[in-house]
């Protein structure tokens, strides 16, 4: 979402063409950390495509998700984050109001159906911890290409106001500042899913938890037998039992690394999400509710506005480089060729 749509008196007249917005120092530091934020999304997101193209293990219905995902994630970088830089770089909207109109359209569904694809992973992984027997049957391709068609189409409407609105040609190129608008986008866009994974990711640590508890509690050890007596039986058993409690001491060491393992894994992934994108939708729904008294500095909401960028830099990170079979798959495709050796 464009950031000049919270302060519409950026960039809104011809003197600020003449001068630049950054000093030379920050324009160059902008120019290197938006470069970096697009080639690693781009290089990211492009390397999970290939992963799952390539790799006959990743070939599951569920990683269709991750298809989706890193391809609206691509054409962030692609259509999106060049014309937000030279914006944010001139301080004016150079490429005139049409592109302008399809500029933020495509701003708006592609940031959407990216974070909307998070809720759906997120209610895929659900259903597979509560309901694991009947989703396997019914997680089909098929099924999965319906969840992922339902992102794509309510990211759509949430995209379509922009797209309507009419916009002579001019040097700014900022949303809708209707207060109905930034709220329901908003909600739509961030509050919702965010919600959503809260809830499911809560759901589904505490679901994984107690049946850890109870996995630990069953395999506990028990105290052997004293009915035999005799030196001659009394070793051996004792040499059992000892053994028996060396295994379920490494089990239950390996059930609990499992859970912090998991655990980590959910907090990166809401940690994450909710890091890079609710700065900025809680300045930009804050500043159409309060008004100019509670608007932040436009360079501090720009910053925000480029650290929601940076999500879909990281999605390839999150959701892949946990999965063993994902990083076999990149270790492959990241490896150097060996036909020179000898």
């Amino acid at each position: 979402m464009e950031p000049a749509s919270a302060f519409p008196n950026a960039s809104s007249n011809s003197s600020d063409t003449s001068s630049a917005p950054h000093s030379p120092a920050a324009t160059g530091l902008i120019l290197l950390a938006a470069l970096a934020i697009l080639l690693a999304t781009l290089v990211g997101n492009a390397l999970v495509v290939v992963a799952i193209s390539t790799s006959r293990a990743l070939r599951a219905p569920q990683n269709l998700f991750l298809v989706s995902l890193a391809s609206a994630d691509i054409l962030v970088a692609v259509l999106v984050l060049p014309f937000s830089l030279a914006n944010e770089v001139m301080g004016y909207w150079y490429f005139g109001g049409l592109w302008c109109s399809l500029y933020l359209a495509l701003d708006v569904l592609l940031c959407t159906a990216s974070i909307g694809h998070l809720c759906a992973i997120s209610l895929d992984r659900y259903w597979a911890v509560t309901r694991a027997a009947r989703l396997n049957l019914r997680r089909s391709p098929g099924r999965v290409k319906g969840m992922i068609g339902a992102v794509w189409a309510a990211a759509a409407l949430v995209a379509l106001p922009p797209l309507l609105q009419a916009r002579p040609g001019g040097q700014k190129c900022q949303l809708s500042q209707e207060t109905w608008y930034v709220l329901a986008s908003c909600a739509a866009s961030f509050f919702a899913p965010c919600l959503v994974m809260v809830t499911v990711y809560c759901r589904i640590y505490h679901l994984t938890a107690r049946r850890t508890a109870a996995l630990l509690a069953i395999h506990s050890p028990r105290p052997a037998g004293t009915g035999k007596k005799g030196t001659g039986l009394r070793m051996p058993g004792w040499r059992r039992q000892s053994q028996h409690q060396s295994v379920l001491l490494c089990r239950r060491r390996l059930v609990q690394a499992q859970e912090r393992r998991f655990t980590v894994v959910l907090a990166v992934v809401m940690g994450a999400f909710v890091l890079c994108w609710f700065p900025f939708f809680f300045t930009y729904s804050l500043g159409a509710v309060c008004g100019e008294g509670c608007r932040v500095s436009k360079p501090l909401f720009s910053f925000f506005f480029w650290i929601g960028y940076c999500n879909s830099s990281l999605n390839p990170l999150i959701y892949t480089l946990f999965n063993r079979d994902f990083r076999a798959a990149f270790r492959r495709l990241l490896a150097v060729p060996r036909w020179h050796r000898t």
